[in-house]
Parts: structure tokens; sequence; C-alpha cells
């Protein structure tokens, strides 16, 4: 339950256009509440099949959108740690695109960042998430990266029948190139999600803002 509360007040500490604002968090007799913004539209994961993908260039704008987002909460000592399509939010209607539970996010510099919390969607998760090491913005970074291999593919990079086996994959083995998945992508798509998905922390983007700068610069 405390680290409930200190993960809410860490999201209620975000005021960014494309986050899902927090109001409020309490607690009843039997449970504690976080009362977040209302939302419209749909999580991103129904658009991450084969045979619904988004337009490339929508995917392009989201993911830089949200690269920015995850650049304001970064340098705010904020680290999702489970960003995935399923918790960005995109409205069809206005084109809108909302990073929601923020929940189970850790403030960086707190001192209760200690390592063995195994936390997040483990397709998503980067090497040194999944081995149980400290983490940092990178990881978000590095999840992203996996949010638009799938979003352009309609696949993930790594899959596996155990997280075991998925867990081995993400911190030893290649992904199939994102071109070898889908031809008709542009070359920066196999620049953008090389560089996302490195093995090693300090070879992918350094920050949200580097990551985001990358993808505009690379809109066609």
């Amino acid at each position: 339950k405390n680290r409930f509360f200190r993960e809410a007040e860490a999201a209620g500490r975000l005021s960014h256009s494309n986050i899902v604002p927090v109001y409020d968090m309490g607690e009843e007799e039997d449970f504690a509440y976080i009362a977040m913004d209302y939302v419209p539209g749909v999580p991103l994961s129904d658009y991450t099949v084969s045979n619904d993908l988004l337009p490339v260039q929508e995917v392009y704008r989201i993911v830089r959108i949200v690269a920015e987002a995850l650049d304001y909460a970064h340098k705010q000592n904020i680290v999702h740690r489970d960003i995935k399509p399923g918790n960005i939010m995109y409205d069809s209607d206005d084109k809108q695109v909302k990073i929601t539970d923020f929940g189970i996010a850790r403030i960086t510099d707190s001192v209760k960042t200690r390592t063995g919390s195994f936390l997040g969607s483990p397709s998503y998760m980067a090497p040194e998430q999944m081995t149980g090491s400290r983490v940092d913005g990178r990881a978000d970074l590095y999840a992203l990266g996996v949010t638009f291999y799938q979003l352009l593919t309609g696949t993930l990079p790594f899959k596996a029948d155990s997280l075991a086996n998925l867990a081995y994959k993400i911190t030893n083995e290649k992904f199939t190139p994102v071109r070898e998945v889908r031809a008709e992508l542009p070359a920066s798509a196999t620049r953008i999600v090389n560089k996302a998905l490195q093995k090693k922390p300090e070879k992918r983007f350094a920050t949200g803002a580097e990551m985001a700068a990358a993808l505009k610069r690379e809109m066609f």
C-alpha cells in the first residue's frame, strides 16, 4: 500500500498534455484508489495486428509524441517501466495521444528503487530490466522501440513460450530486422529500431528528446 501511494504521488507530479493526469488518490475501508482523467479513444494495442495497422507516417508521429512525453517524465526523475501499446491511448478522431498508467512508475532518485522488483510487461522489457538491474529512462525508450516495431509490423521482436526463454532471447539474441518482416518500410525504421533495441543502455538513444528528434527528422 505504501508503494501504491508513493507511485500515485509520483504520477501526480506529472503535468503534460500527452500524459493522462492523476487527480486524486485515497483510501477506503478495503481498498486504495487513484482517480485519473477520462481519455476517449482506444489503446494502441488495437493496432498491433498485421491486418489492422496504422499508416506508417502516423506511427512515426505517435511514437515521436510518446518519446517527447517520456523525455518530460524522465526529467522529473520518473520512469514509467511499463511502456507498451496497451498503455498508450489513441483517439482516431482528433489524433490525440496520451500515455496512461504511470501506476508502477518509480521515482528514480528514491532510495526505494532497489533491484529485484519485477515490474512491467515482459515482452517490452529492456535486458537490464529483465535481469533485475537498476533501470533509468533508457529502459522506457527500449520499450518504446519494441512498441514502434510492433506498430510497424504487427509482431513483436522477441517471442517465446516461457518467461525464461523470453528473457534469454531479450538479453542474448538478435531480432528479425524490421524490413525483413515488412519490406516496404523506410530504411529509417531499421535505423531507429536498431538503436532503440540495443542490448546495452549506453548504445540506445540517450533521451526521449533524442529519439523524438530522430523520428521527426526521418518522417517522410
